[in-house]
């Protein structure tokens, strides 16, 4: 998804700002960290995480510790496991707020060492998720089966809301009243959306614009932890109209 480019460059752009002032706890935790890919300790591994651990839409989120033991090969493959278990500490770097990331970002952890995000995608995943859209468009109204890839399948309040990337590169949201399915025609379509990205955790925001409407779904992909995962705002005139915080629906 060109979003996934953007996050990528933004990453690349502030590693160079980030913090490697690592303190003596958070050195140790990573060490850890290190030992047990180094080990390949499943075990240890499924009790330093924070569930769930998301992963690409419309994989499934590893839900506990035995969801992780279960697919640990499919999402730990040798590339990702090499990485961390070969790291050195000066390739950790404290991002604010935002945790400590491995390199790039391919890994997030907090400061008591837990892992919060692994942006990485195996083989395996890839055709994963290659076979759940090509399920998934089986079961949608017939205005919405052509997309490139699918982004979100959001839940609010009301809404059950569909982000999809089309051919263009731009995104296309529907929504229906809660109580209706994926199968019946959408109550609303916007398209031409367009993403813009909030700092270097790849948080960001997608945004339809309908008239004097904006609509905007938010997703925070490094946050607080008690903040929504993801969200739905409508503006009218610039003026907020509608807020209601969202879950992810797999």
């Amino acid at each position: 998804m060109k979003y996934k480019i953007l996050i990528l460059l933004l990453l690349i752009f502030n590693l160079s700002f980030a913090q490697n002032n690592l303190d003596k706890t958070e050195i140790e935790n990573i060490q850890k960290l290190i030992n047990l890919f180094k080990t390949k300790n499943v075990d240890g591994i499924s009790k330093v995480i924070t569930y769930p651990l998301n992963r690409e839409y419309p994989i499934p989120s590893v839900k506990n510790e035995a969801d992780l033991k279960k697919r640990f090969n499919q999402i730990f493959d040798k590339t990702i496991v090499d990485e961390i278990s070969n790291s050195k500490i000066d390739q950790w770097s404290e991002v604010g707020w935002r945790g400590i990331m491995l390199n790039n970002g391919d890994l997030w952890i907090e400061s008591d060492g837990k892992i919060k995000a692994l942006n990485y995608q195996s083989n395996f995943e890839l055709t994963q998720k290659k076979n759940l859209i090509s399920n998934g468009k089986s079961k949608l109204h017939s205005s919405l089966k052509t997309f490139k890839s699918p982004t979100y399948k959001i839940q609010t309040k009301n809404y059950l809301i569909r982000i999809d990337e089309l051919a263009n590169e731009k995104y296309r949201y529907a929504s229906w009243k809660i109580g209706k399915s994926e199968t019946s025609k959408p109550d609303l379509i916007l398209t031409n959306g367009t993403v813009r990205m909030e700092g270097s955790g790849g948080n960001h925001t997608i945004i339809f614009k309908k008239g004097e409407y904006n609509y905007e779904i938010y997703r925070g992909i490094i946050g607080e932890k008690d903040a929504p995962e993801i969200s739905l705002t409508v503006e009218k005139n610039k003026k907020k109209i509608l807020y209601q915080a969202g879950k992810l629906l797999e």
